[in-house]
This record gives C-alpha cells, sequence and structure tokens, in this order.
C-alpha cells in the first residue's frame, strides 16, 4: 500500500481495544469517532468477548481475539498499536509486513536498537507511520511555540521542567509488575522523561548539550493485589540540565514515586517576559517587572478538530490523529514518525550514558 493510496476515510484497526480501561478505549476509539476523516473499521483484543463489547460500544463491523486476522483485513489501511510497550515491536512487525501504515504508542521499541530496526522496515515497506508522541500537538503547545517565535518573551534565558507523580512509586499493582524491569521500555527515563521533554522541546526547540543524572531509589517494590515483593532495575529519577540550540539554558527534574504534592509544569524566562505550561497544557503569562501570570486562552486556529465531550488525553490524541490525515492529504509532516521515535529513543539513551560516565556530552 503506498502513501498515495489511503482513501478519503482512513480504515483504522485498533489492536489492544480493551473496553475496560485500557487507553485505547479511553483515547483513540473515541478521538477516531469525532473525525470525520476516519472510519474505526476493526479492533482486536486478546478475548472474543472483549473485543465484541468493544465493537459493540464503538460500532465497529469488525473484532477479533488476536492481532493478526486485523492486520491482515482489506478494510483496514493503519493499524493503530496501543499495548504494553514489551509487545509494540512484535505487532509493528506484524502491520508492516501486511504493507499497512502504523500508529504506535510511545516507546516505539524497548530499546534504541529495536526503536531503529522498526524505523528501517517501515521505510523498506514505503508506508507512512506515527508515533504516540501526541503532548506535541496538544493546542496549548503550538500556541506556546508561536509566542516564543513571534518574540513574547523576548530572547528566551531558561526553560524549568517539573514532573513529580506517584505513579512509579513503591507500591505498584500487578498489570504494572513489568515496569520494574528496565529492559521493558516503560520507566521514568523511557516513558516520562521522554514524553514530558518532547513536549517542552516541540516549543523552546532542540538541546545542544547536556549533564545527566539517571537514578534508582527504589531498590525493590510491592506488587499491591498480592503483596509479592520484586527487585527493580528501571530508574526512578532523572535530572537534566543543558543548554538549548538558542543559547537559553535547561533544568528538569521528573520523579516518579511522590507520596504528597505532585506537579507537573514547565517555566519559561525571558529577557522581556515569562511564560509557563501548565499540567493541562494550557498557556499563562506576563510581560514587563512584577506581574502576575495571567492565562492566556489558546485560538481557536490550533484547535484541528472538534472538542466535543473529548477529555484532555483523548483530545490530545484526536490531534495527533488530525495532523496524520491532513498530511495524508496535503503532504504535510505536522505528525511525528518513527524517524522522530528515533531521534528521541537516542536522546534518553544518552542521558543514560552521560549519567554513567559523568561527562557533559555536546549533543
Amino acid at each position: 500500500m503506498g502513501q498515495s493510496s489511503l482513501p478519503e476515510r482512513i480504515r483504522v484497526g485498533v489492536i489492544g481495544a480493551n473496553p475496560t480501561g485500557g487507553w485505547a478505549a479511553f483515547t483513540h476509539l473515541p478521538a477516531l469517532q469525532s473525525l470525520p476523516g476516519y472510519r474505526i473499521t476493526a479492533v482486536s483484543t486478546t478475548k472474543q468477548e472483549t473485543a465484541n463489547e468493544a465493537a459493540r460500544r464503538f460500532d465497529v463491523p469488525h473484532a477479533f481475539a488476536s492481532a493478526e486476522p486485523l492486520v491482515e483485513h482489506p478494510e483496514v489501511d493503519l493499524v493503530v498499536v496501543s499495548v504494553r510497550a514489551p509487545e509494540h515491536a512484535k505487532l509493528v512487525r506484524l502491520a508492516l509486513a501486511a504493507g499497512k501504515h502504523v500508529f504506535c504508542e510511545w516507546p516505539l521499541g524497548v530499546s534504541l536498537e529495536e526503536t531503529t530496526e522498526l524505523a528501517a522496515l517501515a521505510r523498506k515497506a514505503k508506508v507512512r507511520t506515527v508515533i504516540g508522541l501526541q503532548r506535541r500537538l496538544a493546542p496549548g503547545v503550538l500556541y506556546l511555540r508561536d509566542l516564543l517565535q513571534e518574540g513574547y518573551v523576548g530572547r528566551v534565558r531558561s526553560v524549568s521542567l517539573q514532573v513529580s507523580t506517584p505513579l512509579l512509586g513503591e507500591r505498584r499493582p500487578k498489570s504494572y509488575e513489568y515496569t520494574a524491569d528496565a529492559t521493558k521500555g516503560a520507566n521514568v527515563l523511557v516513558t516520562m522523561t521522554a514524553h514530558f521533554l518532547d513536549t517542552v522541546l516541540a516549543a523552546v526547540g532542540g538541546l545542544s548539550s547536556v549533564s545527566a543524572l539517571v537514578a534508582r531509589q527504589f531498590e525493590r517494590v510491592t506488587l499491591v493485589e498480592t503483596g509479592e515483593v520484586i527487585p527493580v532495575t528501571a530508574p526512578d529519577q532523572v535530572l537534566l540540565n543543558g543548554t538549548l540550540a538558542s543559547g537559553a539554558v535547561l533544568s528538569a527534574h521528573i520523579e516518579a514515586g511522590k507520596r504528597n504534592g505532585g506537579v507537573i509544569g514547565c517555566t519559561i524566562t525571558g529577557t522581556e517576559g515569562d511564560l509557563s505550561l501548565s499540567q493541562d497544557l494550557t498557556v499563562s503569562g506576563a510581560k514587563g517587572d512584577n506581574t502576575p501570570l495571567a492565562p492566556l486562552p489558546t485560538p481557536e486556529r490550533y484547535l484541528w478538530s472538534p472538542k466535543g465531550t473529548l477529555g484532555e488525553d483523548a483530545y490530545q490524541v484526536a490531534q495527533l490523529h488530525a495532523a496524520f490525515a491532513r498530511d495524508v492529504r496535503d503532504g504535510t509532516s505536522l505528525a511525528p514518525g518513527f524517524e522522530d521515535a528515533v531521534k528521541l529513543h537516542r536522546l534518553m539513551e544518552t542521558f543514560e550514558e552521560v549519567s554513567t560516565s559523568g561527562v557533559r556530552r555536546a549533543l
């Protein structure tokens, strides 16, 4: 299937469409239903009963208990892979072998090597790809980027990112057992740092040098349902300081297992004013001196589809799907793809290498 062969309404098959709390049922399925350029034609889970329920709830004609018949179905143009990180590679390979376009959640692979391999397979298959870095296309982030480019704060002097969350703490649900293993691709470095830093860098520009500390302070964690205590090899804190290509300085602290008072936010200091990006990815700003930051409502032009009743996460996913549809229609490159996944995974690996060596790295 070539890049120009997509129909006017892109037909989508969603792998991992568990209707009882899965990410796809919470975001992809309602998001895709809200977009006129898409039609959901197939869903799959690991059980026929749950696949049937997802199909009934979202009015999807085909439901499967495995991924194979979904990726091979002639009414599927785009395959969405929305399962746990360790399972991404197998399913992406399956979709690429069938010649289908692929949307995969971040991270694409559990390692840089696996991510690079999958990107190469996609190039060889000559299909379009999307990687699930939806926050970079949130309306507030797009607005923040333009405000900076238009000189709202003057010259940017510093960027500070703080992420403190109770997720991935000393007590975790059984379903999160795999997050304790650094090789499984779901931890503070590969997921949290990548997602939140990618969001900020999309607005402020890339890094030119960095120092990093990637730390593991939880030696073991307890699984809530069983009381089982398991060892931990994955990091739970990342600290960064660096310089941006613009010359501004950047600091970031991403911390899991916060017991109380968690916070997610970014502040930007400039020569003429200041901006902040909140947890819900809305923007506040002020110019001059000693002026409180005030909300800056996001202009309608950054909303690429009607928000309707979609929650924030689902709407960010809708923005990403809308970007892909525009890319198909107009030949643009708004949606990040597998090549972007390689670049971001390489950056995360660089942080780990810099942390081990203790030597600042030019990028």
